[in-house]
């Protein structure tokens, strides 16, 4: 519901404000007030284009802002999915500027937005009506969707919405393992390759440093030989060997020992030594032995660290990272071998799928065609009662072909119909799509008939806008307009600019739009009328303008009271 309408600087406009309110709201006054402005206004709020002509003289900038309140939790839904963040309050707050140099900006809620943002939030709340445009009922989607809730075919469109979502998903699943098959499957020979590459390699932890060591081993072999040998002998095997001397030492130590207490003691710890000194002897003799030249084994070995040292280049990893990534690569082949699996897999669930949703667009199809016959016979209804008895309304199914193949093709989005509202509006002329009608006063009243039939149904868009919805209608029939707003009124904000008495006087809330001159400027003005005598005294001057009379004036009253009876207000 729009709750408050400013505008500043646009073409006769100065600064005009206005406090909206629920249910049916006229807006009145003489031709070339500017109501047409103000509806261009909010018509800028709703995102239409707009160019520095409709400035006002010696202004740089015009500026409208609207405060909606969003009374049902849908509008919430829908707001914060176009704006993509959280709306925590009820009030929804757009502002549009542009200024004389052509730029154009808007916000939500002070938050810069594109204009084509701002478009889709007042295409979610707003219906426009009239001689300039028609919005969201004109649209064959909305259409459609209106259709379905007037049918209560919800169930049935979740069902065909859910089928074609999961479709799509298997189409996209497919589709995407299908393009990677060819890169899948040279990963899958390169994985298998490696695997068998590598276990081939038998690779062990350590093994560069564990080479390199016996590599320096095998190279010098004869010289270690040498040297433990030659340890060997100076210990123990030649003559005058260390253990040989130690022996002879011992003696002598022991023989001294009674003379001095200390020498004991040199004596037991050279008989310590010379186990240790036999011990080392025995272990250089062996070692002796095993230094020998193996060229063989070197050999070997050399050409172990050569391939390994390939092996690090045509990886780019060291023997040890090598052996941690082949533990990866069991868990790679099955991964990729997986969705090669699941491709078959996919493949059989989506033609399982695809024959789900036709059976669902099927259903839902037939539920359609019922339900579009009643909509087009309710509304017709509604059309005689407003001046168009000879109108024939429509509501024609068009089949939206649905592609054979299970795996390819456009899923329609809300069913294999596309719905298109068909208007005759006198005999003998050809029908026309409803968006098509030339008629800016057909076109509204029409609107105002499937409006009547379909005001239950549309949880999300509640303000409705009714330009010149008036225009070449009479007395007689401006009384059934009136009562068929007021009756909007009752589930609908409804804004309606109206020239005749009888649709004002049905309002609850009126306003007049003045224009006013001064010698040097001319500025539009909106008043709201706040008691009956203000507005029966607006009502004297639509029925009989400068010349009303008091005989008028109790016209005007009897009017008023007559509507606010028939209305219940």
């Amino acid at each position: 519901m729009l709750r408050e309408l400013s505008v500043q600087n646009l073409a006769l406009i100065e600064d005009v404000r206005v406090e909206l309110h629920p249910g049916f709201c006229a807006w009145t006054g003489e031709t070339g007030a500017g109501k047409s402005l103000i509806l261009g206004a909010l018509g800028l709020l709703l995102g239409e284009r707009g160019s520095a002509d409709i400035i006002r003289s010696g202004a740089e900038e015009l500026r409208v802002t609207g405060r909606f309140e969003l009374t049902r939790a849908e509008q919430r839904e829908v707001a914060a999915a176009i704006l993509q963040t959280p709306i925590e309050e009820d009030d929804l707050i757009l502002t549009r500027r542009l200024s004389r140099s052509g730029r154009s900006s808007a916000l939500v809620n002070d938050i810069p937005v594109a204009v084509g943002t701002l478009r889709r939030i007042g295409e979610m709340l707003v219906d426009v009506h009239g001689q300039r445009e028609s919005y969201s009922l004109l649209q064959p989607a909305y259409q459609l969707e209106l259709l379905d809730a007037f049918g209560r075919l919800t169930d049935l469109r979740k069902k065909y919405t859910s089928s074609a979502d999961r479709v799509r998903d298997l189409r996209r699943t497919f589709r995407d393992l299908s393009d990677a098959r060819q890169t899948r499957q040279r990963e899958l020979s390169l994985v298998r390759f490696e695997r068998d590459d590598l276990d081939a390699a038998k690779l062990t932890p350590d093994e560069v440093a564990a080479l390199a060591k016996e590599r320096e081993r095998l190279v010098h072999a004869q010289s270690l030989a040498q040297f433990t040998g030659l340890v060997a002998s100076r210990l123990s095997d030649d003559d005058g060997a260390v253990a040989a001397v130690v022996g002879r030492l011992i003696k002598d130590a022991n023989r001294w020992a009674g003379f001095d207490p200390k020498l004991e003691d040199v004596s037991k710890r050279l008989e310590a030594l010379r186990p240790e000194i036999e011990d080392i002897a025995e272990t250089c003799r062996d070692l002796s032995e095993r230094f020998e030249a193996d060229p063989d084994r070197l050999e070997e070995v050399e050409k172990r660290i050569g391939f390994l040292k390939k092996l690090q280049a045509r990886y780019g990893k060291t023997p040890d990272e090598l052996i941690a990534y082949r533990t990866t690569l069991d868990a790679k082949e099955a991964e990729l071998q997986k969705q090669e699996d699941d491709l078959a897999g996919i493949a059989t669930a989506a033609k399982e799928a695809f024959e789900g949703l036709k059976e669902a667009a099927t259903a839902l199809g037939k539920a359609r065609a019922k339900v579009a016959k009643k909509l087009a016979a309710d509304a017709q209804k509604h059309l005689a009662d407003l001046g168009m008895p000879k109108a024939k309304l429509e509501a024609v199914l068009e089949p939206v072909p649905l592609d054979e193949d299970p795996l390819s093709g456009d899923v329609p989005a809300f069913g294999t119909e596309h719905l298109e509202l068909m208007l005759t509006a006198n005999p003998g002329e050809p029908s026309r799509p409803l968006r098509k009608v030339a008629s800016g006063g057909e076109m509204s009243r029409t609107m105002l008939a499937l409006k009547t039939v379909l005001a239950a149904h549309d949880p999300v868009r509640t303000l409705v806008v009714f330009d010149e919805i008036d225009a070449n209608v009479g007395g007689r029939l401006g009384d059934v307009l009136g009562q068929k707003l007021a009756s909007l009124g009752k589930s609908h904000q409804v804004i309606c600019v109206t020239h005749l008495p009888q649709v004002a006087s049905y309002a609850a809330y009126q306003w007049t739009i003045r224009k006013t001159s001064t010698a040097k400027r001319t500025a539009t003005t909106i008043t709201p009328l706040t008691t009956d005598e203000a507005r029966v005294e607006e009502l004297a001057l639509m029925l009989r303008g400068e010349s009303r009379s008091e005989t008028t004036r109790k016209e005007a009253a009897e009017m008023l009271r007559t509507a606010q009876k028939l209305r219940g207000g």
